[in-house]
């Protein structure tokens, strides 16, 4: 056997939930703490502008910056070799998140006159947007290491102040004056309409970058008090980018699709996001909102929608053994070479019943493109809709292809697919589906212990999620025994868990899942001296699966504070009662290495730092001389060798229609003057005219 896989004991229990088993103890990284950024900043004595924001002394404090602190959509960076090793993977991380909902991209530094060099400072803090600088430090210290505090930090740096900074904050958020510790009062300052730009965007209660309610407070009562009550364990999340920041950032940068989404379908529209049905298969499948056999609801809505929640359904009872129904999204084009294809699929048919995923992949010699198998999905749980992922590498423009099959035994119903979601990024290499989650919320016993996976390098892992404390949920991630270990090496170096709750909302651009990470160190010693992460069977305590079967487990690794109950019922962690824990460990030794730092292309720092542009102009060199980018609209502009002057179409037309009419003005002098001229002459040629001809006569006579 393939000493990659699970053996035949691991493999059943895998197939088990194990609860309330006891677990060694845990090192918790946050030290029982739920601390957000101020709170890790002001621990640390920083005083920083609004808690967390580097200011220089010529930076204007608007909410969102002019047109010359903007980056360009691909931001050059640095990561610092000061930095702890699971924030370079989590900073990575917070880049794949800005790519798949927005224009913005990132790429290592390669000389550009500036970038964003990201270093392990004192605590986590940012400037805000490019200040031309060359090197723009952005700190990510101890315990910063979070995606969401990382996609904050380069929000400021991107050009964002905090959403309670807006001019209109007083509608909606109440500032409790006498909570806040003194001296931190200006970290509440709201600023003027000429101050600030809101995009034109509502107040977000839901931003990333919004203040907790409990930020610079004395004591136990909340500084910040919303006027809608149930926004209060709102505020201050930082789980990801709500839909607003990304609304307001996408218009900043005028970003009118990101990079690497591809599709997302919830079967809505008639029109089912434009897929077709293929003329080669034996039945079709069906737009429908229920089953009688099941499901009898969408996955989307879960039936809480009169009039919507649909999906598409084989009907596997009403055609024979081997017949399909195949159907294939619109074409597709891919960018990166890899991408990965999530939907839930349900089964009120039979389990032989199976679906494979294909790819139609098109070439110049293929014009109906080519029919590539990429899984089967077989064995397919009966009576409840579950998640699954699977990975393409496609490079060429292609279609996404469902085919069912209907397989031996009596069927009642067959397959559904539903929420449909396709992206250029990496698919988790597991899941954890816990059933009946609430179940275990008024369990006194408080954990659940997940089935053994392994790692892409062999190491065998378990997660155990703590339910025990009254607000919060806790999640660790534990070695175990496993069947490679005597080829593996040990202590186990650089392996980087990531631990997800998906929000289960059904497009992924709107999802706010919440995700920890924890690296391997190998050096990591526990308080007896053993290194933490050494071989389970070395350091490990005895532990047993359901069947019976004994191994060991090391201790667990990760926070005791990974979510809390108010933030877990504000989206979709729990839908239908299911949770779903999405699983990665992948090997980041290659980040231990110091990033090569190229020569820079320009001296602009310098040259740019006495010769100031105004009205928002960028700074530029040209030739070994500064000079400035003036900003422009649809209908107006500045100009002038500093960008002092303004122009519009409007001065424009004012100019033009006076140049008109003052030429027309002088056109018409003109011609009055001609034609007065040209009559006295006439009238005097015709005096002389008379006068001649009347002496003429007299001399006839």
């Amino acid at each position: 056997m393939d000493s990659w896989y699970l053996p035949s004991f691991l493999f059943v229990a895998a197939l088990l939930l194990v609860s309330g088993l006891p677990a060694p103890e845990n090192f918790d990284v946050d030290g029982g703490l739920d601390r957000d950024i101020f709170d890790i900043n002001e621990d640390l004595g920083l005083d920083l502008f609004e808690g967390d924001i580097s200011l220089d002394g010529v930076q204007e404090r608007n909410s969102i910056v002019g047109e010359r602190y903007r980056w360009p959509h691909t931001i050059p960076y640095v990561l610092d070799d000061s930095l702890e090793m699971n924030a370079r993977g989590v900073i990575l991380e917070a880049f794949e998140r800005y790519r798949l909902k927005t224009c913005i991209d990132f790429k290592p530094w390669s000389g550009e006159a500036d970038y964003i060099s990201v270093f392990k400072g004192n605590g986590c803090w940012s400037s805000v947007g490019n200040q031309h600088v060359g090197k723009q430090n952005l700190s990510i210290g101890h315990n910063c290491d979070r995606t969401a505090t990382v996609q904050h930090e380069f929000l400021h740096a991107l050009g964002f102040f905090h959403e309670q900074s807006r001019s209109d904050r007083d509608d909606y958020v109440s500032i409790i004056w006498d909570r806040i510790t003194p001296g931190r009062e200006n970290n509440f300052k709201a600023y003027t309409d000429e101050e600030t730009d809101s995009l034109n965007v509502p107040y977000d209660y839901n931003s990333v970058m919004h203040y907790s309610k409990t930020a610079f407070q004395i004591g136990s009562e909340p500084t910040i008090v919303t006027r809608i009550s149930d926004f209060m364990d709102v505020i201050g999340q930082r789980l990801d980018f709500s839909d607003h920041d990304l609304l307001k950032l996408n218009q900043l940068y005028n970003c009118s699709s990101s990079l690497s989404f591809m599709d997302s379908c919830d079967f809505e529209l008639e029109n089912v996001c434009g897929m077709i049905q293929s003329s080669e298969d034996s039945a079709d499948w069906q737009r429908v909102s229920q089953v009688p056999e099941g499901p009898e609801s969408d996955h989307s809505n879960m039936g809480q929608c009169k009039g919507s929640g649909f999906f598409m359904h084989f009907s596997s009872s009403s055609v024979n053994v081997g017949d399909t129904a195949v159907l294939e999204s619109r074409k597709l084009y891919p960018k990166r070479g890899f991408q990965c294809l999530q939907f839930y699929l349900y089964n009120s048919g039979h389990e032989n019943d199976q679906l494979d995923i294909y790819i139609r992949e098109y070439s110049g010699d293929n014009v109906n493109g080519i029919l590539i198998l990429v899984e089967e999905i077989k064995d397919i749980p009966l009576g409840s809709w579950q998640l699954y992922h699977v990975t393409l590498k496609v490079t060429n423009k292609f279609r996404v292809v469902f085919r069912g099959v209907r397989g031996a035994g009596d069927s009642l119903g067959g397959l559904s697919i539903d929420d449909i979601n396709l992206s250029e990024t990496q698919c988790p290499h597991h899941t954890w589906h816990i059933r009946n989650f609430t179940q275990y919320l008024s369990d006194p016993d408080g954990a659940l212990l997940s089935p053994p996976f392994y790692s892409s390098k062999g190491y065998a892992f378990q997660i155990h999620m703590t339910l025990t404390n009254l607000t919060k949920i806790g999640i660790y991630f534990h070695l175990i025994s496993g069947a490679n270990d005597d080829q593996l090496q040990w202590p186990c170096p650089w392996q980087q868990a990531t631990m997800t709750i998906l929000d289960q909302n059904p497009d992924i651009r709107q999802r706010m899942s919440n995700g920890r990470s924890i690296t391997t160190d190998p050096s990591l010693t526990s308080d007896d001296g053993t290194y933490f992460w050494d071989r389970p069977s070395k350091v490990g305590t005895e532990a047993f699966f359901p069947n019976g079967t004994q191994f060991k487990r090391s201790r667990g690794y990760g926070s005791s504070s990974f979510i809390t109950y108010e933030r877990l019922k504000s989206r979709d962690f729990i839908k239908g009662n299911d949770v779903y824990i999405l699983l990665t460990v992948e090997d980041i030794s290659h980040l231990n290495s110091t990033q090569d730092e190229p020569v820079p292309t320009s001296s602009v720092s310098d040259l740019c730092a006495f010769f100031r542009c105004e009205n928002d102009g960028i700074c530029l060199v040209r030739n070994g001389n500064a000079e400035c980018r003036c900003p422009s609209g649809e209908d107006w502009w500045y100009m002038g060798k500093r960008c002092e002057k303004r122009g519009s179409r409007k001065d424009i037309i004012v100019i033009a229609t006076s140049s008109t009419a003052a030429v027309f003005a002088l056109m018409l002098v003109i011609t009055l003057v001609s034609v007065y001229c040209t009559r006295k002459k006439y009238r005097k040629e015709a005096g002389s005219h008379t006068a001649n001809t009347t002496l003429e006569n007299q001399y006839a006579l």
